[in-house]
């Protein structure tokens, strides 16, 4: 994965995933298949009875002959028609399923990947794929891979028919075929990589509107307007550009198919009436390989059409089957912590490499301490507190509980183990209830309950329309900036886990508010160990331990009480912070 962007799977992965799902849904293309090939027999009738109405007429004919044909010829349109409605509908159906099996396992997929990959990739690359990427393909499947098979068998299938009526005469069915299948092969070798660098510009474009909306009100306030439309300009002209460029492939491919598909059916007229004329093939013959010629039309039209999409669809799903290619940053082991001591020995980190954001970081926790981080902004504190929860995998050094590397703890457990909590949350569409049960899925009402009063919110909660089960997220019940946090935070309450990581996590919440829920969460979190990663230095006041960041380093650690005796730096910002409230 270079450049911070999530990988993309090669041709061979694609074509592999391809096969799979084919195989694992063989029975019911087969049928989908069968029925439209059916389907297309039936329409061959049509020609080749025309043929022979034409010859009879020729060499003269009865009115009841005419009738026969015409309601034979009927016949064999409503079975066409019958079997396509009946292939389409299962087509749908398979699709639906393909589809959901795609949408299922990718969600999965991107559910377990690193915290620290998502991070670093952002949020603009893994919307593009989960909804451009896998409605491209949904389509595809839906539509795209029935359609080719048919349109494969019906030109098969028409092409037959047209040799049994006259080998002689179906020779002229080749004639488009020197101009097809060069332009065809041309425009194939630039699709795919064409389509996925447009894919590609749609993920850049994502995440830069996606930031400027979520960022609306930093934006604002610095003044930031110009630049993110200029960011959002350079974006949508980078799209331009990579869709002008598939255009051009397109607006090569399509005139020179479309003469293709019309040169056969002159070419028969022509060649059909020279032989006519010499009597090697009937009139009714010619008039049966023309209708046939007008006949491939329609499925090398979309053939060709699809090919088109088909490679949108591939390259889509190129882009989720490389989500599978992100290698984790951990390895499980069966090993046990042999307590819940946390140790942070000699850890240094870098986003990016050679650009260290901590520089030898030495840490000891003992099980039921509170420790609470300060320092300036920039200075490694939420860095910090993520290695401490195992968000991320340490550059150097090692962070351990009970001396288990956290890297090496199954993420399911670990989660269970150390909660992170940010002033980032997020509220889900669904009840309150559903929200809530994200940290415990089995929870009853009574623990809910108990959990919003622990953080101050019952309330609130019951004040609402259905209370617990009022639904909320988009398009439901608007929750505050502080609800959605008192909400995070009983989350955390009900998952109760050994050591706790929070960043800022009562920052949206009114001062008096947030200091008396800090009070409620000592009681209930009473026991286990507590690093609050702190803007608000009242609660360094009330925590064990200090430890002062700056630069990346610890550079104090101790007591409230000590470092103002020691007149250090946390004395100054305390100071400070003391003359601002």
């Amino acid at each position: 994965m270079a450049a911070n962007k999530l990988p993309v799977a090669d041709s061979a992965q694609v074509k592999a995933e391809g096969a799979r799902l084919l195989r694992q849904h063989r029975t019911p293309l087969i049928a989908v298949v069968g029925l439209y090939v059916l389907a297309a027999v039936a329409g061959l009738a049509g020609p080749f009875l025309l043929g022979r109405l034409v010859d009879a007429i020729s060499h003269g004919t009865t009115a009841f002959f005419v009738t026969e044909v015409a309601l034979v010829l009927a016949g064999f349109v409503a079975v066409q028609t019958f079997l396509s409605r009946w292939a389409m509908r299962k087509g749908m159906v398979l699709g639906e399923k393909v589809f959901a099996q795609l949408r299922e396992e990718f969600m999965d997929q991107v559910t377990s990947l690193p915290l620290s990959t998502v991070e670093k990739a952002g949020t603009g690359d893994l919307i593009s794929r989960t909804t451009n990427d896998v409605d491209a393909v949904s389509y595809t499947v839906r539509f795209g891979v029935p359609q080719v098979l048919v349109s494969v068998a019906a030109i098969a299938l028409t092409v037959a028919a047209a040799v049994f009526t006259s080998p002689l005469l179906a020779l002229a069915l080749l004639v488009g075929a020197p101009m097809l299948i060069p332009v065809t092969r041309w425009y194939l070798r630039r699709a795919t990589p064409g389509y996925l660098s447009e894919r590609e510009s749609y993920a850049v474009l994502n995440g830069a509107i996606t930031e400027t909306v979520e960022g609306a009100r930093t934006v604002d306030a610095l003044s930031l307007g110009p630049h993110r439309r200029r960011r959002i300009d350079d974006a949508l002209r980078n799209c331009f550009e990579r869709e002008r460029y598939t255009l051009g492939l397109r607006t090569v491919l399509f005139p020179v198919a479309e003469f293709s598909f019309w040169l056969p059916v002159a070419a028969v007229l022509l060649w059909g009436g020279w032989l006519a004329s010499h009597g090697a093939v009937s009139a009714g013959m010619v008039a049966t390989v023309a209708l046939y010629a007008m006949q491939l039309i329609d499925p090398v039209d979309t053939l060709i059409m699809w090919i088109d999409e088909i490679q949108v669809g591939a390259s889509s799903l190129a882009r989720i089957v490389g989500i599978r290619n992100v290698a984790g940053d951990r390895t499980a082991t069966d090993t046990q912590p042999v307590d819940e001591s946390l140790v942070v020995d000699g850890v240094r980190y870098a986003y990016r490499e050679g650009h260290e954001v901590l520089h030898g970081i030495d840490l000891t926790l003992v099980q039921g301490e509170r420790l609470a981080v300060v320092g300036p902004s920039g200075a490694g504190k939420s860095t910090l507190g993520r290695l401490i929860a195992g968000i991320h995998p340490p550059t150097h050094g090692s962070v351990t509980v009970g001396g288990v590397p956290l890297v090496e703890r199954p993420l399911d457990e670990l989660h269970r183990e150390v909660a992170l909590v940010t002033q980032e949350h997020h509220v889900f569409v669904g009840t309150l209830a559903d929200n809530l049960r994200l940290g415990k899925e089995c929870a009853t009402d009574v623990e809910l309950e108990k959990a919003l009063a622990d953080v101050g919110s019952l309330a609130w909660v019951r004040a609402l329309p259905q209370g617990l089960a009022t639904e909320v997220g988009s398009g439901g019940h608007t929750l505050t900036p502080g609800q959605a946090q008192e909400l995070a935070l009983a989350r955390l309450v009900l998952a109760d886990p050994h050591t706790l990581v929070l960043d800022e996590a009562t920052s949206l919440i009114d001062p008096a508010a947030a200091r008396e829920l800090e009070f409620s969460l000592s009681a209930v979190l009473e026991g286990r160990t507590v690093v609050a990663i702190a803007h608000r230095l009242h609660t360094a006041h009330d925590a064990d331990r200090v430890a002062v960041v700056e630069g990346g380093r610890i550079c104090e650690l101790g007591s409230h009480e000590e470092l103002l005796a020691k007149g250090g730096a946390y004395a100054a910002l305390w100071n400070s912070w003391r003359r601002d409230t």
